[in-house]
Formats: structure tokens, C-alpha cells, sequence
């Protein structure tokens, strides 16, 4: 199949979802996946370049600034950390090092 030129991020998110559904089909061949892997990996390229690019306006940035902010648990809610930071692991009997 010739490679078209997929300029909008739904153009893209339409061929990978085409791919998914060729690559699961029972009568897609290993080398034809693999074929479709590589063609993947140059959209989600294009996706990744097409995101990086884009621009938001000033009221779009602010919009989504409250979103994530709001989103964003305050740390007395979020979860227990030991000394370097990493989640404590459940059950885990941390007595011994207590001072």
C-alpha cells in the first residue's frame, strides 16, 4: 500500500486505529504486522511532532492551566512516601528503622 500523507492528528488517530484492527485480524500475516509496526511508529512520530507544535491561545492555556490545577491532588492526599520519596509498599513493617 502506498503511504499517503497524513496531515491532521484524526487522520492519524483514523490509520492507527486501522492498523490496530489489521494487525489483530487472524489473516494478517507476521511480515504485514511488522510492516504496519514500522508505519505506527512513523505516525506516532508525526503525532508526537504535530503535539509539540501546536500552539494554544492565551485563553486556551489558562483554561487548561486551571484544569490541571484542579486535577492535581494537593501531597496530604496523595500517597505516603518513605525517605527517598518511593511510595511505601502496603504492609511493609517499617518499625526496625524508627527511631
Amino acid at each position: 500500500m502506498a503511504e499517503t500523507t497524513r496531515n491532521s492528528f484524526e487522520d492519524i488517530t483514523t490509520r492507527m486505529d486501522e492498523i490496530i484492527s489489521a494487525v489483530r485480524s487472524k489473516d494478517t500475516s507476521l511480515e504485514r504486522s511488522l510492516d504496519l509496526f514500522d508505519e505506527a511508529i512513523a505516525l506516532g512520530s508525526h503525532a508526537v511532532e504535530l503535539v509539540d507544535s501546536f500552539d494554544l491561545s492565551p485563553s486556551e492555556a489558562e483554561q487548561l492551566e486551571a484544569a490541571s490545577a484542579s486535577d492535581t491532588p494537593d501531597r496530604e492526599e496523595s500517597e505516603p512516601t518513605g525517605g527517598d520519596g518511593a511510595p511505601d509498599e502496603a504492609g511493609a513493617d517499617n518499625s526496625e528503622y524508627a527511631d
